[in-house]
């Protein structure tokens, strides 16, 4: 059966909100600085940036950000990306591996895929950073329940979902079992890649973005715990999923395998039939920050916060992720 969040401080996390909400209406960088913050964990600034240079980490860091999430290098051109990074006291934490083909029918496709997993994971290494972003898979091309529709129930010992509406579910039966072909072969897939993933140093950050997987936070909690290993985590971004369940729901779940968070934001369109929205800078859309803040503090989430996507200067950027930080 679906599992319930069962966390006390959920239900002050509104109250909580509210109150941190009429601290600091205002976010500006200095007077986030000079305040005191309220909360014990420690978040870090970051951006996304291809290939970064020393040029790059300049303005990054004058900008007020501790570091970035790279894409996959050449070994010898990440560590020349590191020692750019550590000479301004920065650093790239994360490596964006992205999409893979684990699910596809033709072997070869998830054995290149896999090949390129692996070199991400050396990238990592490279870098210095300690985790890699993974989406192992996506599914469609079938009749899939609108986001409100969901109603999950999971077998606890494979994963498989058995359910994913109430009611008739036999015009869902192609992507039920599409959906628990994708589990079955990424569980296979990371298996292989925990090995190298450790000898690395380097933590998989499993994400399921937009690809039509694990859509309740039980049922992604379930996925990424099911490997019992430090070394496979959670990559949660805050916006991607609030079409499914609010965002602070998928990080007290998740809790203690929260490994990286993608700050983002979605404007959610009520009268939208599919249940969408778009995506928006972050602070003008549907996610619930303060509550967002509280729950990363709830499940002591000490990590970076990295801001995918948004047409703001940096410096907006980096102004709006104080904000954030500080819980307003």
């Amino acid at each position: 059966m679906t599992k319930k969040l069962n966390r006390r401080s959920f239900i002050g996390l509104s109250a909580a909100a509210t109150t941190l909400a009429r601290v600091a209406p205002v976010f500006s960088t200095s007077q986030v600085q000079a305040a005191e913050s309220p909360f014990k964990t420690k978040l870090k600034k970051a951006m996304i940036i291809d290939k970064p240079t020393e040029a790059d980490f300049r303005k990054l860091k004058e900008a007020g950000f501790d570091g970035v999430e790279a894409y996959p290098q050449p070994q010898a051109d990440a560590e020349k990306c590191r020692a750019a990074a550590e000479k301004l006291g920065m650093r790239v934490h994360s490596v964006m591996r992205g999409w893979a083909e684990f699910n596809s029918r033709d072997s070869a496709k998830a054995e290149a895929s896999y090949k390129v997993t692996e070199d991400a994971l050396r990238a990592a290494q490279a870098y210095g950073a300690d985790a890699v972003l993974l989406v192992p898979c996506r599914i469609g091309g079938m009749r899939i329940p609108r986001p409100w529709e969901f109603q999950i129930e999971f077998d606890e010992k494979t994963g498989h979902l058995t359910r994913v509406v109430y009611g008739d579910n036999a015009p869902y039966r192609d992507y039920i079992e599409a959906h628990n072909h994708a589990t079955d072969t990424s569980r296979e897939a990371v298996n292989r890649l925990i090995p190298l993933a450790e000898k690395c140093g380097v933590v998989i950050a499993l994400e399921n973005v937009w690809n039509n997987l694990w859509v309740r936070p039980a049922v992604f909690r379930h996925f990424v715990a099911s490997f019992k290993s430090p070394w496979v985590k959670a990559y949660f971004d805050i916006g991607n999923h609030v079409k499914y369940a609010r965002s602070e729901e998928w990080i007290l779940c998740l809790g203690e395998l929260l490994a990286k968070c993608h700050v983002k934001d979605f404007k959610l369109n009520q009268s939208d039939p599919k249940g969408e929205g778009e995506f928006v800078n972050i602070r003008d859309g549907s996610v619930r920050w303060p509550v967002v803040r509280a729950a990363l503090e709830d499940v002591g989430y000490n990590g970076w916060m990295t801001i995918e996507g948004g047409n703001l200067s940096l410096e907006e950027h980096s102004r709006r992720l104080d904000a954030i930080i500080s819980g307003t």
